[in-house]
């Protein structure tokens, strides 16, 4: 019976994730804190990902999956490398023109630069997880050869670059 009740209140416990479970006054379970402590280079980016990393209640860096920060007036996006669980990253509608950083987010699948200012595309050619990028409304970017990205399931180009 007693191996019951422990183990009945070890399930209902784990259903508050974020609390300390303690048994007879000792604590035998306490959740790992939040992340933090990172820097990113940009004022606008770090709010969106503490925000995100709050959602998500992610605790490692490599938990952070998914990261909507569109509309939100970044222009750097150093430092954004050290998310390598990214999987998808939303980054429509900012001023972002360089794209080194994110070369290092090997697991990538969707990735929106949708009314940036990128120019130079081939930092994403190394990305092989990649399946839908979305690269519209970039009026200076250099056109990509017709391989560069032929590996997507979905690529959306400026106007300029038609196909």
């Amino acid at each position: 019976m007693r191996w019951f009740l422990t183990t009945l209140l070890l399930l209902l416990g784990s259903a508050c994730g974020d609390l300390d479970f303690k048994v007879n006054d000792r604590v035998v379970y306490s959740p790992r804190p939040l992340l933090s402590g990172f820097e990113l280079a940009d004022a606008a980016l770090q709010a969106c990902v503490e925000q995100a990393v709050i959602d998500q209640k992610v605790t490692l860096a490599r938990e952070l999956r998914s990261l909507n920060c569109s509309h939100a007036g970044i222009t750097s996006l150093q430092g954004l490398e050290i998310f390598t669980g990214l999987q998808q990253l939303k980054l429509s509608a900012n001023e972002i023109r360089n794209l080194t950083p994110l070369v290092q987010l090997s697991s990538l699948e969707a990735l929106y630069l949708d009314d940036n200012q990128v120019v130079d595309p081939v930092p994403l050619y190394e990305l092989l997880s990649l399946n839908t990028l979305d690269l519209s409304g970039n009026g200076e970017l250099q056109c990509p050869s017709g391989n560069a990205f032929f590996r997507l399931n979905e690529l959306i180009l400026p106007e300029h670059c038609a196909r």
